[in-house]
């Protein structure tokens, strides 16, 4: 196939991933199996923009009410957001991974998370009623009304991201249409998080809602992996606009300090895993710490 403007000439890959190689499902951790079995080394995406702001404490803050369930949790504000189509080449790889295009900043979170394989969502800051993010089960909280425009009825232990005692999202899910990014958007609040994979499995079967969000958590995220996506996101916007002149205010992150670190699961022959000698080979192939 070839990109648009640049007529450059690329192949499109379809991979079967099994359940426990989450970390597969990412442009990162295909390149990192790759490496492994050939000696490469992979080259590492990079985020070079630096917010000048020294604190976000005065824009939002995040409170996590079970960690178990959230271990960690991380933000960025970014304001004065022009809200456009994505450049062609963004939109074409988007579409050709079966993505449809939207806008230039949820097209954003969906490149990060085919990159990264960490999903990220975007709500529009200034249509949520406080600016005091709270994660939480529902216990009390009956209903909650997705993106797709349904309202779901929700069980006591579902996990969500609440502005104060306002459900915003189904976290690792479906965000909300009381947080959507639209148009008329002018500033939004990046969210980075890492949930339990069991906790997202049972809400998203409950429900019958799959989203491209909810596979990647089922089968496990990186923890460390929320900043480096944050920041790469606010690459990308600055990037893809003319003049990016936006306010990024640094990133605000709740949950333990040292998460514990999550590798994948063994399932390549003996012969290929003795091939693949060298620190950054065994870590590929390493069991998952549960």
């Amino acid at each position: 196939m070839q990109e648009p403007e640049t007529n450059r000439e690329d192949w499109l890959f379809e991979i079967s991933v099994t359940p426990n190689r989450g970390d597969c499902l990412g442009i990162t951790g295909l390149a990192t199996e790759v490496s492994a079995l050939t000696g490469g080394r992979v080259k590492s995406t990079t985020a070079t923009y630096r917010s000048k702001i020294s604190s976000i404490a005065n824009r939002v803050t995040i409170a996590i009410r079970n960690p178990r369930l959230c271990p960690r949790y991380s933000a960025r504000v970014v304001g004065e957001v022009q809200m456009g189509s994505s450049p062609a080449w963004m939109r074409f790889r988007l579409e050709s991974c079966g993505i449809r295009s939207i806008n230039n900043v949820v097209d954003v979170t969906n490149y990060v998370m085919l990159e990264t394989g960490q999903p990220l969502h975007a709500f529009d800051l200034d249509r949520l009623p406080t600016r005091n993010i709270v994660i939480r089960p529902a216990n009390d909280i009956n209903k909650f009304t997705t993106l797709d425009g349904v309202e779901r009825e929700l069980a006591a232990e579902d996990l969500l991201i609440c502005a104060g005692d306002v459900p915003i999202a189904l976290a690792g899910v479906m965000g909300g249409t009381n947080s959507e990014v639209t148009t008329e958007t002018r500033s939004i609040l990046l969210e980075s998080a890492n949930f339990d994979p069991r906790s997202i499995r049972r809400t998203a079967k409950r429900l019958g809602l799959h989203s491209e969000a909810s596979h990647r958590f089922e089968r496990g995220v990186d923890p460390e992996g929320t900043l480096l996506a944050l920041n790469r996101a606010v690459d990308l916007l600055a990037s893809g606009a003319r003049e990016f002149r936006s306010p990024v205010w640094p990133t605000a992150t709740r949950g333990v300090r040292n998460p514990r670190p999550f590798s994948c699961a063994r399932n390549v022959s003996k012969k290929s895993w003795e091939s693949a000698s060298g620190r950054s080979r065994r870590k590929s192939f390493c069991d998952r710490s549960d």
